[in-house]
């Protein structure tokens, strides 16, 4: 029978993707494991590849067709020995139906079954308006008076294991609840708080919005998918973590000299470049991933299951990109040398930029920094991005006056901000962190022995 080609979710917080290009044409012979297609992720623009072979016999989504959902039919693949017009034209009502945006029962089961193919960055340069970061919420699993869309299966699964279906974060067209989405949350991952899953913020509708200003006095821009999942991101941080800050100076006068100092005795390459030059943020990086291995409770995750003690320090670090940001994350930051750290970075946020981070550069972490100092802000608090229980938030360096042995003194100060999860960080332990931290950033041999 035909093989249905749905949109994979080619990482695990995406829920829609565009399908920008079609690397085969109808007609064309496939063989398991040929690219296909390129689809802008919610983070890069990634090659699709089959995991079958036959016939490409019907393209139901064309090229450039944007905000296509996870699971949805997007092409039609005709066996061996079959006939590839008879597999088009059982796919013609399944086109009709993904023209409209809505996603047949029958893809919808396969998906459960049939594993997703593997991906990989496109070699081709990634349209300026691909999306970042995304997680799906529980709401996305309601839809109207607490009707929950969800699978027989899915169903039986829960009833099983039981979990209510409220709670957990469907990943199927339109965040239908899926087997493999029970499956997720029985291990503590996709599983939303009691408290979040019913909850509902009511938001004016655009015309009410509207109707407070006057007609032809703005410009309407349409959100990109970027801006809706950062947009997402955000209220299901600050509505499901419990954040608190903590905030203190930091006197990086040695740093600044030891940076200086290192360097000017940067080796050169070839072309005569130094072959590394360090940041202020470099040192801020291994001074968290160091602090945390000095307060090792602290370097935790928040599950409805259990709490995850990390034995490593991976740092995600806050890139700017056009229309918002992304964070990659330095592995085994504890481990690195500056010079190391701050190479990797160079690497990550030119890739980012251009979208071609891979999944797995931009999954995970234990913490994360967000530096705005370069802007001249003097403090902030960020919000935590999930599954980290802290975010540091750094300020710009500046000569301030201090009291030094009862004299006023000249001295370069910065201020720093962590935000934390209480439910994984309590106060003492988030100012152990951040002693931890302010003595490796104001003595930055520490960081080198």
């Amino acid at each position: 029978m035909p093989v249905n080609i749905l949109m994979p979710a080619l990482s695990p917080t995406m829920e829609k993707g565009n399908l920008a290009k079609w690397l085969k044409k109808e007609g064309d012979a496939v063989k398991a494991g040929d690219v296909i297609a390129e689809i802008e992720t919610d983070k890069a623009t990634m090659e699709y590849e089959s995991i079958d072979d036959g016939v490409l016999a019907k393209i139901v989504v064309p090229e450039g067709s944007q905000d296509v959902p996870v699971n949805q039919l997007i092409a039609v693949l005709a066996q061996e020995g079959e006939d590839p017009k008879a597999a088009a034209s059982a796919a013609a009502a399944a086109g009709k139906g993904a023209a409209q945006a809505k996603a047949p029962a029958a893809p919808v089961a396969k998906a459960e079954q049939r594993p997703e193919p593997a991906a990989r960055p496109a070699a081709t340069p990634a349209s300026p308006t691909a999306p970042a970061s995304a997680s799906a919420t529980a709401q996305g699993a309601t839809q109207g008076a607490n009707r929950i869309f969800a699978s027989p299966l899915a169903r039986r699964l829960a009833k099983t294991a039981g979990i209510e279906l409220g709670r957990i974060r469907g990943s199927g067209p339109h965040s239908r609840i899926i087997a493999r989405d029970v499956e997720a949350a029985r291990s503590g991952q996709g599983l939303a708080p009691a408290a979040a899953a019913s909850f509902a913020l009511p938001v004016p509708s655009d015309d009410k919005i509207r109707a407070l200003f006057e007609p032809g006095s703005y410009d309407v821009i349409p959100h990109d998918n970027i801006r809706k999942v950062i947009a997402r991101r955000l209220v299901e941080a600050k509505l499901t973590i419990p954040h608190f800050y903590l905030t203190l100076d930091c006197n990086i006068g040695k740093l600044l000299a030891a940076r200086e100092e290192i360097n000017a005795a940067a080796p050169k390459d070839k072309d005569g470049k130094p072959t590394y030059k360090l940041s202020v943020n470099d040192f801020v990086i291994k001074a968290l991933a160091l602090a945390l291995q000095r307060v090792p409770d602290a370097n935790a995750t928040w599950t409805e299951s259990g709490m995850l003690k990390h034995h490593r320090s991976d740092i995600g670090v806050a890139v700017s990109i056009p229309g918002g940001l992304i964070t990659p994350v330095v592995r085994h930051a504890e481990a690195k040398s500056l010079s190391i750290i701050s190479n990797e970075m160079k690497d990550f946020a030119a890739r980012a930029r251009a979208r071609k981070l891979r999944p797995e550069e931009y999954q995970g972490g234990s913490s994360a920094v967000s530096n705005l100092g370069m802007y001249g802000v003097k403090d902030f608090a960020a919000v935590i991005n999930p599954p980290h229980a802290t975010i540091l938030a750094i300020g710009a360096g500046e000569e301030r006056a201090i009291v030094k042995d009862g004299k006023i003194e000249a001295a370069w100060i910065m201020s720093v901000t962590l935000s934390s999860d209480h439910r994984a960080v309590d106060g003492a332990l988030g100012a152990e962190l951040m002693s931890a931290f302010k003595a490796l950033i104001e003595n930055p041999v520490t960081m080198v022995v």
